[in-house]
Order: structure tokens, then C-alpha cells, then sequence
């Protein structure tokens, strides 16, 4: 008979969130599905308000955001502690890749965050032509204020972008 001592502990649930997260940010696709299969919270945030989604999205990862997806993680459930979700974290950080993958999944391109900013809004502030140009090809709302009343369009003219205002007009 074995000694219950000799038996290694198994991760407590706690654990098993922390290691899900840090598989999601580093893109180990299968970590990531094994601690799903151990129980790990697809929907969960961690102490930032990162879920999974966003970890893997915001730092190009585009097969474990693939993987996420597939497993049923929610594109507009996932949003940091400001509110940004998964498809503008993409729009700032510039993957194009993974913003034609949140976008067919169901991303809604017109969401705003906690300032009212917009994915169109971050690929304007961080000069995204690519993405800025596949969120309008997606319906991006170019009218949509933001809390202190800035549409994309005003934040390329206050970076003096006048190639992008002129784009966003």
C-alpha cells in the first residue's frame, strides 16, 4: 500500500486559474487545454482583470486565442479591469490576425470601454492603419464619442495625423 505522504498534491483550484493564465499569456496551447480539461475558469479573471482571451489576444497568440475561442470563451466576455476587451487590446497592439479571428467570432467592433473608447479609437491613437481599416470594413461606428467627447476621427487630428483624420472624415 502507498503512503498517502508519497502521493504529490494535486494543484488546488487556485493554482490551477494562476497556471491557466500564465499558459494563455506565454501561447502553450497545450497547457492551456489541459487545465481546461482540469477544471481551470475560461471566464475567469485573474488579479488585473485579464481573462484568459484577453492574455492570449493582447500578447499574439493567435492559435491560443483560436484554442480559447473553440472552447467557448466569450469575445465580449472577455475585458481587462478598464473595461478593454479582447479585439481593442489587438487594435493597439496591432495583430491583424487576431482581429479578423475575434471579429468572426462574434467581437462586436462598436463596443466601448469604461472611457467610451472604441477598438477603432486604439488603432487611431496607436496608428493601426491595418486594423482601422478592417474594423470599418466591419462596420466600425466612426461617430461614437468617447468620454470627453473624442470620436477617432478628433484623435487623429489632436496627434496631428492629418492622413488618418482625412481617412476617418
Amino acid at each position: 500500500m502507498t503512503d498517502p505522504a508519497d502521493t504529490p498534491a494535486l494543484p488546488s483550484p487556485e493554482q490551477i486559474q494562476t497556471l491557466f493564465f500564465d499558459a494563455a499569456r506565454s501561447g502553450h496551447d497545450e497547457a492551456v487545454a489541459a487545465l481546461l480539461r482540469a477544471g481551470a475558469d475560461i471566464e475567469g479573471a485573474d488579479a488585473r482583470g485579464y481573462t484568459a482571451l484577453v492574455l492570449a489576444s493582447y500578447n499574439g497568440h493567435r492559435s491560443t486565442t483560436a484554442l480559447l475561442l473553440d472552447a467557448g470563451a466569450k469575445p465580449e466576455g472577455a475585458t481587462d479591469a478598464q473595461g478593454n476587451s479582447a479585439l481593442m487590446g489587438v487594435a493597439f497592439k496591432g495583430y491583424p490576425d487576431i482581429a479578423r479571428l475575434l471579429i468572426a467570432r462574434g467581437a462586436d467592433v462598436n463596443y466601448q470601454n469604461r472611457a467610451g473608447q472604441t477598438a477603432a479609437m486604439m488603432a487611431t491613437l496607436f496608428r493601426q492603419g491595418d486594423i482601422l481599416d478592417l474594423l470599418i470594413a466591419h462596420g466600425a461606428d466612426l461617430s461614437i464619442t468617447d468620454m470627453a467627447g473624442n470620436t477617432a476621427r478628433t484623435l487623429a487630428m489632436m496627434q496631428g495625423n492629418a492622413a488618418l483624420a482625412e481617412k476617418l472624415a
